[in-house]
């Protein structure tokens, strides 16, 4: 934490020792201990805390995402939700019956074409 090796510890020892005294030296130790403990429980509180306010703000972030989006997706697209299943599928049906008969106009007139150019070629 504070990067201390064992010579700036047992310096910081004998100093304590001479300013304070063997006598009062253990209740140093105590009281500072205590100290230290306190401000760890603080800090974990503070820390366990934040993280909670964090999560909660997550949470209403993704609510509004999450509603801007739909509400983005009503107002491009308004009819998408209007209109039935049962009509969906019907002008799908619609849909492809008029694809399959303009591909099948397209076949005859290319039969058509080949039986021209072959009579053609049978008159020459």
């Amino acid at each position: 934490m504070f990067d201390l090796g064992a010579q700036e510890l047992i310096v910081i020892f004998i100093v304590a020792f001479l300013v304070f005294g063997p006598k009062r030296l253990p209740e140093l130790g105590r009281t500072l201990g205590k100290g230290i403990k306190e401000l760890k429980t603080a800090m974990r509180n503070v820390k366990d805390s934040l993280e909670e306010s964090d999560l909660s703000v997550s949470k209403e972030i993704k609510e509004v995402k999450t509603d801007l989006e739909q509400s983005i997706k009503n107002a491009i697209e308004p009819d998408m939700d209007l209109t039935p299943d049962i009509d969906k599928k019907e002008t799908i049906k619609e849909k492809n019956t008029t694809e399959n008969q303009a591909g099948e106009d397209l076949q005859a007139k290319a039969v058509d074409g080949k039986k021209e150019k072959t009579e053609s070629d049978k008159d020459e």
